[in-house]
């Protein structure tokens, strides 16, 4: 009995690690995603950070395909699909996700200091909704921590895609400019684009930094500290999904002056909106909302920016993204680029074959010949 046991167990570890590694979309649907709901959401996270941190995951079942190709800033991406910050928050796990089969990838938010964030409980799934709501609060290892780990991903010259670090600031900083300041300072010759993440519902007061003085302040100190860079490095600006339409104006106002001229920006974070959400137990519940409820939200935003800028400025649509139709209708929208987070958490790596599949298909049976044909083509269908 011991030794059937054992034989037993040995082939069920076997097989499951087989189609583990060959990103077995019907094996994840079945086995592994039940498994993790079993588990409280942030140790799901962490677990899922870890398996991709020694490349546990494998998800480059085929070669991208050319249509999918794409330039960011002058560097080759093999796709336009990127992993969101939120999931990589400490830079642990960058070369497991470009393993998975992402383009892009974008860890942190990173504060200057380490802090631990919220209390815990800070993660719901809203299972019904296909959503979740984080209160994380930045919770980072700080940027000296972080930019060892980065450093030596760099050396190494293994990680062939493009990173971005999403910079935040310290709940308890007396001069939130300074926090981005320091952040560009310290990852700016590391890495190839820098975010400037004043949009998280999570941190008291982060918010505000999307007004228009207050916006315009910041910017001229961020892409001040940017210019002294002994490189270009693209700056991004990540904004809310709830902002009214004035603010939107405001916003691309500050951003076509010459001073604080980023260079994209990331449409959208989360949302603090709660409007027709199924799950009762945690819809209330204080904190960012993502997934399938923010899609709409998300996509209207950035048809209303790729309008407000006359599709001048990149955009990286991200906000309910579940497959290639939601990646090309953002697209369509405005977006150069799209993310993805809630996505994975509900579906695995899979998730990234199958968008970038089915996005080839919808845009090979529109007629374009790559991803950039189709940015903005019906922003207008989206206009609030």
């Amino acid at each position: 009995m011991k030794s059937i046991a054992l034989v037993t167990s040995a082939a069920t570890v076997f097989f499951g690690g087989i189609n583990i590694y060959k990103g077995n979309e019907k094996f994840y649907e079945n086995i592994i995603m039940p498994i993790s709901r079993m588990l409280p959401p942030e140790t799901a996270h962490m677990l899922a950070v870890k398996a991709c941190k020694y490349k546990l995951f494998y998800g480059k079942t085929l070669d991208d395909l050319k249509i999918l190709e794409t330039q960011f800033f002058g560097r080759s991406m093999s796709n336009p699909i990127g992993i969101a910050a939120g999931f990589d928050k400490q830079g642990e796990a960058v070369e497991g996700l470009e393993q998975i089969g992402f383009g892009l990838v974008e860890v942190g938010s990173i504060t200057p200091l380490p802090q631990p964030g919220n209390p815990k409980p800070r993660v719901f799934r809203l299972i019904e909704d296909q959503a979740i709501i984080n209160r994380y609060g930045f919770n980072s290892d700080g940027h000296e921590i972080v930019y060892q780990r980065l450093k030596e991903l760099k050396d190494r010259k293994c990680f062939k895609g493009v990173l971005g670090v999403n910079l935040g600031k310290n709940k308890t900083s007396e001069n939130g400019n300074m926090d981005y300041v320091k952040g560009i300072e310290v990852f700016g010759p590391i890495c190839d684009y820098l975010v400037i993440n004043i949009s998280s519902p999570n941190t008291p007061g982060l918010r505000n930094l999307q007004y228009k003085k207050n916006l315009e302040d910041l910017l001229t100190d961020a892409i001040k500290a940017r210019n002294n860079l002994t490189s270009y490095k693209p700056v991004f600006l990540k904004i809310a999904p709830d902002l009214t339409k004035e603010e939107v104006k405001d916003i691309t106002k500050v951003i076509s002056k010459k001073a604080c001229k980023i260079d994209g920006l990331i449409i959208s974070n989360t949302t603090v909106d709660r409007t027709n959400l199924r799950n009762e137990l945690y819809s209330q519940e204080v904190g960012g909302l993502s997934g399938a409820p923010l899609k709409l939200k998300s996509t209207e935003l950035i048809a209303q920016i790729y309008y407000e800028t006359s599709g001048k400025i990149p955009i990286i649509g991200v906000g309910g993204v579940f497959d290639g139709k939601d990646a090309y209708e953002k697209i369509l929208a405005g977006a150069s680029y799209i993310q993805i987070y809630t996505a994975l958490i509900y579906n695995g790596p899979p998730i990234v074959n199958k968008i970038k599949i089915e996005l080839n298909e919808l845009l090979e049976k529109n007629g374009y010949r790559n991803v950039n044909e189709a940015v903005g083509k019906n922003y207008k269908k989206y206009l609030r």
